[in-house]
């Protein structure tokens, strides 16, 4: 049985209309408590109504219920779960029928805001406290004593108290929900999936069907709105500028939230505004009128609060990513997004992919001569035209410094096509500017996986193609690995050597061809491993170049010859120079010079007693930036001398432009005197430096008939095995006095 308005068929009276006209007749109907009167008495269910004709509590009306019987009564609660207060006969069926309605009231239905009046006409059957306070009941009364008034009073306290119950009870399930979304909300990335839940949330708020739009600014502050997300008649404006909306009343009320940075009510709608502190803001659109209880209107408020800071968490998460995904420079993928593509990939015999890393040669040098804003230019620019010639679906993304990854299908990235579109000059600040790359190739059956050992293998490929084919593309192949996996492996036991101290020098010393006397020592570094076996130079010192381990490699050789040198000065045994030598890596150091010239304050030595050894290949860094090193390191008082000459870069005009003090002849065009050849080139050199004012020195003599023929074509100085083998410190003062002894006897 449902419930209705108490309407009393047997009921003989009528009643004139003689109120006079409230303010409640001019406004629309509000939805009026209901009351649930139980008693098995007809009369009471009469009397009660006669007492609360037109009686208003709280501003709205009362509609009463009625139920003769406990059974009637179930029914009707457990059809109606908005009854705000029962007036409940004690005894009924059963002297605990009334008892017992209140159990399954508060323990079955579980209607904890309902309040409970209980009514008897027999005194003696009234509950005891403890049976009030353990049935959850909040209130007793006689039937007789409750005149009009006093059953007014009670039901307006009634009421009020179920009020202030709902009212907590509505603000703690509004609150738990949320906190609930919030944390849903928190789990999504990416805007448009949030806004696409906040729609779904606000609507669950509400308690009305998710038909509206959310709009948001993206993806900097200031930009066009957009429509997110959408459901119903505006499911078709998703990813549509807010514009779209042109004619729909909606675009007035969002644009107004947007404007006032603020909620909207109306009529027939409520629009939620958003904010965040970088200004990117969301309105949100509902076809829903404001909300008549204040509490859903304040848990409104709170929602948006919380949804203002999920959207600034999202806006972090989303700069984060971008941080973590993008490079800042050139606005492209970084190395670990390229590693996610690679690695996200479905690599097989049906989709061949293949990756490129592609280096900028000589970008140091261009950092160097044209500053590093202009370098930046240039990563922009090779960036730009990586982007214009290369298909949407391959990747584009910056590894390192001047170094690019290119990863796509085989069709779509060939390496030609990156080659001729470098050909022509980029336009740098408005100028043409040519670059070269070097690239190296990893193609799909050597793809790993693993997108960084992946990258591992182009780099072993691009490596190879930096040292022996600059400008072209190397591919990588198992013979590459494997060489690579022993260069690390020789790295790291190089580097285990020099902090256990197994490397030391030997001298060789340099005489006078003429005299005998000896007017120099030349440093040289050497290995012994622990089983005593040597490590040849030319093995470990190109590693030791390529890894940068050579800075302080050669800060040590260069502090321990001059210790070394002051040691012999003290024992009156030092000829003129100590010859060292200096890596084309070392001059790349923009800390060297300051590096040696303080490890000559520590030593105490002149650097007039001491000789710095270059090869020819200083020349790929650019006579702007060698001249002015050498002549530095001239002013200080150093001597320079160009080893191995004739065997790099010789050019004759490079050479007269350097600061130099000393040619040394390579061994190999010294070995032709001795095999009896004609010593066209060692004679020709000899003559250059004859011409250019700088002392000559021959290596590799190995016998008195090289010495004599050197000395015929008009080199006077020289070193080599006729003359000493390198040797230990320790040897060297004696071999010093023995030679010394010799040459003047």
């Amino acid at each position: 049985m449902t419930g209705k308005p108490l309407q009393d068929p047997a009921d003989i009276f009528v009643f004139a209309d003689d109120r006079p006209v409230t303010p409640q007749d001019l406004t629309p109907p509000s939805k009026p408590w209901r009351v649930l009167v139980v008693d098995d008495d007809p009369d009471v269910h009469i009397s009660t109504a006669f007492a609360l004709d037109l009686t208003w509590t709280l501003e709205r009306p009362i509609e009463l219920l009625r139920a003769e019987s406990a059974a009637q009564a179930r029914q009707i609660l457990a059809e109606n779960a908005d009854i705000a207060v029962v007036l409940l006969d004690v005894v009924m069926e059963t002297a605990d029928a009334g008892l017992l309605l209140v159990d399954y009231i508060r323990r079955e239905l579980g209607l904890s805001a309902t309040r409970i009046v209980l009514r008897t006409g027999q005194p003696g059957y009234a509950p005891e406290h403890e049976t009030l306070a353990r049935y959850d009941i909040n209130d007793y009364r006689s039937k007789s004593e409750l005149t009009q008034h006093k059953l007014v009073s009670t039901l307006m306290a009634a009421v009020r108290a179920y009020e202030q119950v709902r009212t907590i009870e509505a603000s703690r399930r509004g609150l738990q929900q949320i906190v609930l979304s919030s944390a849903e909300l928190m789990q999504l990335s990416g805007l448009q999936r949030f806004a696409d839940g906040v729609l779904t949330q606000v609507a669950a708020l509400l308690g009305v069907s998710p038909h509206g739009l959310v709009c948001a600014q993206g993806p900097a502050p200031g930009g066009p709105y957009t429509v997110l997300a959408a459901a119903g008649p505006f499911v078709a404006l998703i990813n549509q500028p807010l514009d779209a909306l042109n004619g729909h009343p909606a675009l007035a009320h969002l644009r107004r939230a947007l404007k006032n940075q603020c909620s909207q009510w109306g009529a027939t709608e409520t629009v939620l505004y958003v904010g965040s502190e970088r200004g990117l803001d969301m309105a949100i659109y509902l076809p829903t009128p404001l909300p008549h209880d204040e509490i859903t209107r304040q848990l409104l408020d709170v929602l948006c609060v919380n949804l203002s800071a999920c959207l600034r968490n999202l806006d972090l998460v989303q700069r984060l990513q971008l941080v973590a995904y993008q490079d800042p420079l050139l606005g492209i993928a970084n190395r670990a997004s390229l590693i996610e593509r690679i690695e996200r990939t479905e690599h097989g015999s049906h989709a061949l992919h293949r990756l490129i890393l592609a280096d900028i040669d000589d970008f140091n040098g261009i950092n160097e001569l044209m500053g590093h804003p202009f370098g930046d230019r240039v990563l922009q620019a090779v960036a730009q035209r990586l982007l214009d010639c290369l298909p949407a679906a391959v990747t584009v993304a910056r590894v390192s410094g001047n170094a690019f990854g290119l990863f796509g299908a085989n069709e779509a990235l060939q390496a030609d096509r990156v080659q001729r579109a470098l050909e022509a000059p980029l336009s740098v600040a408005g100028q043409p500017f040519k670059v070269r790359l070097s690239m190296g190739c990893c193609e799909e059956a050597d793809l790993s996986p693993s997108g960084a050992d992946a990258l591992k293998n182009a780099s072993i490929a691009l490596k190879h193609a930096k040292l022996q084919h600059r400008g072209a593309l190397v591919c990588f192949d198992a013979d590459m690995a494997q060489r690579s996996r022993h260069h690390a492996e020789l790295l790291e036991r190089l580097t285990a050597a020099f902090n256990d101290k197994q490397l030391f020098l030997v001298y060789q010393p340099q005489i006078d061809l003429e005299s005998g006397a000896v007017i120099g020592l030349e440093a040289l570094l050497r290995w012994r491993r622990e089983d005593g076996q040597m490590v040849p130079p030319d093995r470990f010192i190109p590693v030791a170049e390529q890894s940068g381990l050579i800075d302080s490699l050669g800060l040590w050789v260069f502090k321990t010859a001059c210790h070394d040198m002051q040691r012999l000065i003290a024992a009156g045994l030092a000829p003129k120079l100590m010859a060292v030598n200096v890596s084309v890596a070392q001059f790349k150091n923009p800390a060297f010079v300051g590096q040696i010239e303080q490890a000559l304050l520590d030593s105490g030595l002149a650097a007039n007693r001491v000789e710095l050894e270059i090869t020819e290949s200083v020349a790929a860094l650019g006579h702007g930036v060698v001249e002015p090193l050498l002549q530095r390191l001239r002013r200080l008082g150093f001597s320079v001398a160009i080893d191995d000459f004739g065997t790099g870069y010789s050019s004759l005009a490079y050479l007269e432009r350097l600061p130099l003090d000393r040619i040394k002849i390579d061994r190999e065009f010294v070995s032709q005197l001795q095999q009896g050849q004609e010593a066209r080139i060692a004679a020709l050199i000899a003559q250059l430096g004859a011409k250019l004012g700088l002392r000559v020195l021959a290596e590799g003599i190995e016998d008195a008939a090289v010495w004599r023929k050197l000395q015929a074509i008009g080199c006077h100085e020289g070193q080599g095995f006729h003359i000493a083998k390198p040797m230990p410190f320790d040897d060297l003062p004696a071999w010093l006095r023995e030679w010394n002894t010799r040459a003047h006897g």
